[in-house]
């Protein structure tokens, strides 16, 4: 779920900085410039890892900035295709269900990608799924666990065109899980082989 990926840039550090040791500037400065950040087919950052290389700091014209060239890597959140992972159900539509994990929120399976016999009650908006030991409620803030199916990444546009109509721009998210299967219910029976721990969905009373 996690990969360390290696980056070199240039760094500069205000003056406000010149108090810190100079690796905690940098460090700071990294973690300000990428953590929480989606780089194209390399996944979110979470944070600087550690520090590689960096060169003497030059103090550019006029800004007194100090420039530093440095080489580290960072922690990167990117489930691999067939990765299981924990997550919390955090909506549901009739286009499927959303999860999220603590730093992450867009990941979505589809109806398709569903346990077979899930269906969608409009009245709860929550997905159910019914089998020969009950019926069982997919509901928000639930635990689940999934299976990573597909990623899908959008370029950012920083200042998308006016459409002159006053309509809202689509903005897809810059990177995305969609097809993430779900596995089973942590109260089913088919769970139970791998999760051991107590995170009970809902049940209705037929059949308890």
């Amino acid at each position: 779920m996690f990969i360390l990926t290696t980056i070199s840039d240039l760094i500069q550090i205000s003056p406000e900085d010149f108090s810190k040791y100079s690796s905690v500037a940098i460090e700071d400065n990294i973690n300000e410039k990428y953590a929480n950040k989606v780089i194209q087919k390399i996944g979110l950052c979470i944070g600087f890892y550690d520090l590689l290389e960096s060169s003497d700091g030059l103090i550019g014209h006029g800004t007194g900035l100090v420039n530093v060239n440095v080489k580290f890597r960072l922690i990167v959140f990117r489930p691999f295709r067939g990765e299981i992972v924990l997550g919390k159900i955090s909506s549901a539509t009739e286009n499927g269900i959303k999860i999220g994990v603590e730093f992450f929120n867009d990941i979505l399976v589809p109806p398709d990608l569903l346990l077979d016999g899930a269906r969608f009650d409009y009245q709860d908006q929550v997905w159910i799924w019914e089998n020969e030991e009950g019926t069982f409620y997919f509901d928000v803030g639930e635990v689940v666990r999934f299976r990573v199916e597909m990623e899908e990444w959008h370029d950012q546009i920083p200042n998308a065109p006016d459409l002159g109509d006053g309509a809202p721009i689509d903005r897809k998210p810059p990177y995305s899980i969609i097809r993430g299967r779900t596995l089973s219910s942590p109260s089913g029976s088919y769970i139970r082989a791998i999760l051991m721990y107590g995170l009970g969905y809902r049940r209705n009373e037929i059949g308890q």
